[in-house]
Order: C-alpha cells, then structure tokens, then sequence
C-alpha cells in the first residue's frame, strides 16, 4: 500500500501553531480580560478569555469540544510495523504513516474523519481513511457535531502548547479554551479561506522542500564525481595527466601518525580549547559549548596546527566516523574521542583528505568496520588507518578542493535560502491560523 500523499499535507506540530489560547478550565460565558489565570487554580474558577471573540462566536473548554476516541486495546506495537499492508499504520511520529499492516481487527471502527494527537511529540494528523492506531501515545480526538473536523484540526494546531519534553500533553487540554463560531456554516467558511491561502503557499513550500531535501544527494553526487577523477578529467587533460596517475593508498600509508587525543578531564575555562566530538560539524569545527586545559603536559602533546584533520572514532552509530578540519581560529587541543591524522603533507593536502573522509563511500566503510556497543559506535584508529582512499597529485587535489569548495557552497546557500524560505512559510501559515481564529478572515 503506497503512502497517501493525498493526506500527507494534514500533519503539523502545535509548537508551530499560532498564539496561544489560554490556561483555562471554564464555561463558555468566559469573558475577556487583559488578565491571566494561575495553571492551578480550581477547575471551577472563572478564567479570563485571552482575547475578544466576534458577535455569536463563544470560548468554550477545549475538552467539551470532542470525544476521545482512543482505543486502549487496538494499539499496533511499533514492532508490528510492516513496510506495505492493506493498512496504514498512524501514530504520533513525524512521519504522517508510521507503518503499514494486514492486521483488519485493529484497524480504528468509528466514525471517520479524527484528528490523532501525539501526546508526546504534539503531532497532529487529520485522517479521512482506513487506519490503525499506532503504539502508545496516540490520542483519537472526535470533534463534537457543532465543530467541523476541519476547523478543529486547524484550531489545535492554533494552540501552543508548551513544551513538556516526552510527558504527556493530553493532560493539559483542561487548562485550554476553544474558540466555536456559531454555526458549521461559518465554519466550513473559515477552512475554505485557510485553505485556499494555505494552498498558495504549499506550492512555494514543496519546491522549497524539494531543494532542501535534495541538498544531500546533490552533495553526494559531487563528492562521488570527484574522488573518481569525472570532476577534474578535463584539467588532466589540459595538463597532460594520464587518466591512469591516481594511486590508491590506505590512510595509515599517508600519515606518519594516528594519534588519540586527551584522555584527562577539561576545565569550564583555561588557556586553550579542547575540541571535542560535538564540535565537528560538517567538515568543520564549531566553537560552541566550549570547555578548555590548563594542563602544560596536554598543552604541548596535543596542540593543534592549521590544517590538522580530526576524525570522530566514538559516536552514535549515525555519527561515528565524521571528520573535520581545524583552521587554526583558536588555539586548541583536542579530546580522546578523536583521532588526529597526520598526513604527510608531500602526500595530501588536508582538505582533500577531509572531503574524502566525509565522502558516502568513507561514511559506507566506516558503517560496515564500526564496533557497535550500548548507544555508542567505535571506530580504532587500525581500522580507519586502513581504509584505501584515491591519491592524485598535489595540483590536481588542489583543482578538486577548489572546484569542491566553490561547488558546495553555492549547494549551501541554496538549502540555507530554501530553509528561510520554510521559515517564512511556517510564520505566514502561523500568521493565517492566529486571524482565522479570531474571526479576522
């Protein structure tokens, strides 16, 4: 069973909804004020309503505006997944299918459309079809006959919910209120309108996405034609190389040295930085969340020079390997999570080596040598040392790393433009849901 792209639009996170409706636990006479209302007062107080609602429209408590349908016996076990069956499986993960399954008993038996909630991760989801309620976490919410499923879907996501971490959202709803227009006329109106200038923007949002989501495979594709020599094979003409110079060498065989770093424990300040795995990030070191030595003895053994390449032996399965290389911004040392590779420099340059590092086929070694423990991935510095790398001269390493360097930072400022455009976006829909709810549409 495919993906229902149909619906995959029909998924959003409340902390990226518009402005906040209130801690409440009222009626629907609830009056507005400029006031606010402690979390824990009584469930009888009065509240104070955020804002003026228009003629005939009313607050009324979040939890009188649907039912709970969730099944406490009919929750398929992340396990359970399947990747295809007759049914999707919908839980409160990012991803609008979590799953599939053939599993028919399971599948969700009253009335169709319900909003999912994700009382961990705040997802919503609107479902229209044929589903089975996925592992724990998962709230089904019916909206009641006077509010249209469509209004309460986009209401929720108006609400902002605070962040509670991996607690439990669902409790909360009794602190909200629910703005209810007086008919589903004049609510049908309202979504027809949100949607019309949602779909306006849906557009520039799925190119944005498209560009961001294919920045990785672009980069890959790059990385690929330069380390089997497509990227520089007219400069080996134009210079009289044979296609047949490269060499391949194993990274112990282009380095007099695979040296550990610091094992001692690092001071909130001190003379100089240590550079540890959290600081390598995209080929780069970042000087964020810093700590330091005063230690002379480590000082000294482990100083770092410009130029130097540090490869991340210990990690998460999906980070071990990642390497970066030091510019020399800062004096630095570096901790023993990584391990420096001093190349012979009449053999590599170090940028060379660090694209080649951070290349999918280095990541495809590093996946298939790792030693995988509790939460953590290993890689020694034999295994690295022996992984076989292309070696074409110093000048045309120095033509990959230019044409690499210019090449991927165009790639970069397209994804960092496609992000600010999906910034904008989420603010403008966050803009449209804020006056839809206070009837400005």
């Amino acid at each position: 069973m495919a993906k229902n792209t149909r619906h995959s639009e029909l998924v959003s996170e409340t902390n990226k909804g518009g402005e906040s409706l209130p801690l409440a636990r009222t009626s629907s006479l609830a009056t507005p004020s400029s006031g606010g209302h402690p979390r824990n007062a009584p469930v009888d107080t009065p509240i104070e309503a955020p804002y003026v609602l228009p003629e005939g429209w009313k607050w009324i408590p979040l939890l009188e505006s649907f039912e709970n349908k969730t099944s406490s016996n009919k929750k398929l076990p992340t396990k359970d997944y399947s990747n295809s069956g007759k049914f999707a499986v919908v839980d409160q993960g990012q991803e609008f299918i979590g799953g599939y399954s053939d599993k028919s008993d399971f599948v969700f038996d009253s009335e169709l459309p319900i909003i999912v909630f994700g009382d961990h991760t705040k997802c919503i989801k609107y479902i229209d079809f044929p589903f089975i309620q996925g592992a724990d976490g998962v709230k089904i919410l019916k909206p009641i006959s006077i509010v249209d499923s469509k209004f309460f879907y986009y209401a929720l996501q108006n609400i902002h919910f605070p962040d509670l971490g991996y607690r439990r959202h669902f409790p909360i709803f009794k602190d909200y209120l629910f703005p209810l227009p007086p008919t589903l006329a004049e609510q049908q109106r309202i979504v027809n309108r949100i949607e019309t200038m949602f779909a306006k923007l849906d557009q520039a949002q799925e190119k944005a996405q498209s560009v961001l989501d294919s920045f990785e495979t672009r980069k890959a594709a790059i990385l690929h034609k330069a380390f089997t020599g497509e990227l520089t094979a007219n400069w080996r003409k134009e210079n009289g190389v044979s296609d047949d110079s490269w060499e391949e060498k194993t990274v112990g065989d282009c380095c007099t040295s695979l040296k550990y770093g610091t094992a001692k424990k690092s001071e909130s300040s001190g003379k100089v930085a240590v550079i540890r795995m959290g600081n390598l990030q995209h080929g780069e070191i970042e000087y964020d969340d810093l700590v330091f030595s005063n230690d002379e003895e480590d000082i000294k053994k482990y100083s770092l020079s410009k130029g130097d390449v540090l490869f991340n032996r210990t990690n998460s399965p999906e980070w071990v390997g990642k390497t970066s290389i030091y510019r020399g911004d800062i004096p630095a040392i570096y901790a023993g999570y990584l391990i420096k590779l001093d190349y012979i420099k009449t053999m590599l340059i170090g940028d060379y080596l660090n694209y080649m590092l951070n290349s999918p086929n280095a990541k495809e070694y590093c996946n298939s040598v790792k030693t995988d423990g509790v939460n953590q991935s290993n890689i020694n510095a034999q295994k690295i040392g022996a992984y076989e790398i292309p070696v074409p001269s110093l000048p045309e390493q120095q033509k990959i790393v230019r044409i690499l360097d210019t090449v991927l930072e165009k790639e970069t400022r397209a994804k960092e433009a496609a992000q600010t455009v999906l910034d904008q976006i989420a603010l403008l829909k966050k803009s449209i849901l804020a006056r839809a709810f206070r009837g400005e549409l």
